[in-house]
C-alpha cells in the first residue's frame, strides 16, 4: 500500500526510533553477559532464536517467492553476511577486549559512515541542516558517554577491540545502504527470513571454531532470558523496523535517528539498573533530539 509521502516519512522516523529503542536494550543486556558466554556463541544463540521465531511466519512467503529469492542471491548473501553473520558478532568480541566508553564513542562513526556511503552510492545529498544535526547529535553523544567529563577523552587508550568496533560500525553502514537496494518484489518477512537463514549458515563454521577452544555449557536461566530478548527483540523486531525505516526515509535520515541510542540506554539504565539521571543526561538529550529534528526537517 502506497502511503502519502508525509505519513510515510513520519512512519519511517517512528520505526527507526523503535529499532533504536530495542537496540539500546540490547546494550543493557549485553553489558551483563560479556563474562558469562563466549561472543560468537552468544551471536549464534541470538540468531538461532530469531530464525526459529521468524520462520513459521516467513516460510510460506519464502516458498512462494523462492524464484525471486534465488534471483536475488547476489544481494542476499552480502546483506546476510554483513548484517547477521559479522556485525553483532564483532561487537560481542570487541566487548571482551575494550571498555564500554570506547565502544560508545566509536559507535558515533556508524551514522557518519552511513551518510557518507549513502551520498556516494545512493546520491543522497548531504545538506547543511543534516550536517548541523549530525554535529549537535555527536556533541550530545560525547557529552553523555563521558558523563560531562570531557577530560577523559585525553586519557583514552585504544586496542584491537576498538578497531573491531570501528570495523563493525562500517559493516553496519554498508548493510544499511545495501538494504535500501532491496528487490522491491520481495516481501519483508521473506527478505528477512532469507537473510536470517543465510547469515546463520555462514555463522556456523565460526561458532564451531570457537567451540574447539571454548566448549559451550548450559547457560544460567537469566542468560537464557537475555538470549530470548536479543533474539526476538534486537534481531527480529528491530531489523524489521530498521529495514522499513530505510525504505521509507532512506539510510541517511535513519542513521541520524540512530544517535538517540545512547539516550535510550541512559533511560533504560535508570529504569532497569537504577542508575541516576543527572544534568548530563538532560543536556545531552536536548542536543541529540534537536540534532535529529534539524537533520530530518524537509
Amino acid at each position: 500500500m502506497n502511503l502519502p509521502p508525509q505519513i510515510a516519512r513520519y512512519g519511517g522516523v517512528l520505526f527507526a526510533l523503535m529499532a533504536t529503542v530495542i537496540w539500546s536494550g540490547n546494550f543493557i543486556v549485553a553489558r551483563g553477559l560479556s563474562g558469562e558466554i563466549a561472543p560468537v556463541t552468544l551471536a549464534f544463540c541470538r540468531w538461532t532464536t530469531a530464525m526459529l521465531v521468524l520462520l513459521p511466519f516467513a516460510a510460506v512467503g519464502m516458498y512462494r517467492q523462492r524464484k525471486e529469492l534465488v534471483a536475488s542471491v547476489t544481494h542476499l548473501v552480502p546483506t546476510a553476511f554483513l548484517g547477521v553473520t559479522v556485525f553483532n558478532t564483532l561487537i560481542y568480541i570487541a566487548g571482551h577486549k575494550t571498555t564500554a566508553l570506547n565502544l560508545s564513542l566509536i559507535a558515533i562513526f556508524s551514522p557518519v559512515f552511513i551518510i557518507a556511503l549513502a551520498h556516494v552510492f545512493l546520491h543522497d545529498r548531504v545538506t547543511l541542516p543534516r550536517l548541523c544535526g549530525v554535529v549537535l547529535s555527536v556533541c550530545g553523544v560525547v557529552l553523555l558517554t563521558t558523563r560531562g567529563n570531557l577530560g577523559v577523552l585525553l586519557e583514552l587508550q585504544f586496542n584491537e577491540g576498538d578497531l573491531l568496533m570501528l570495523f563493525a560500525t562500517l559493516i553496519f553502514a554498508v548493510y544499511t545502504v545495501l538494504v535500501r537496494r532491496k528487490p522491491v518484489t520481495l516481501l519483508p518477512t521473506a527478505y528477512l527470513g532469507a537473510n536470517f537463514v543465510l547469515g546463520w549458515i555462514m555463522l556456523v563454521p565460526w561458532v564451531l571454531w570457537e567451540w574447539t577452544y571454548a566448549p559451550p555449557t548450559m547457560p544460567a536461566p537469566h542468560v537464557l532470558g537475555s538470549i530470548v530478548y536479543i533474539g526476538v527483540g534486537a534481531s527480529l523486531m528491530a531489523y524489521l523496523f530498521w529495514n522499513y525505516a530505510i525504505a521509507s526515509i532512506g539510510p541517511a535520515k535513519s542513521a541520524i535517528v540512530y544517535y538517540s541510542l545512547p539516550l535510550f540506554c541512559g533511560i533504560e539504565a535508570w529504569l532497569i539498573l537504577g542508575e541516576a539521571i543527572t544534568w548530563v543526561h538532560a543536556v545531552s538529550g536536548v542536543l541529540i533530539v534537536c540534532g535529529i529534528f534539524i537533520a530530518n526537517r524537509q
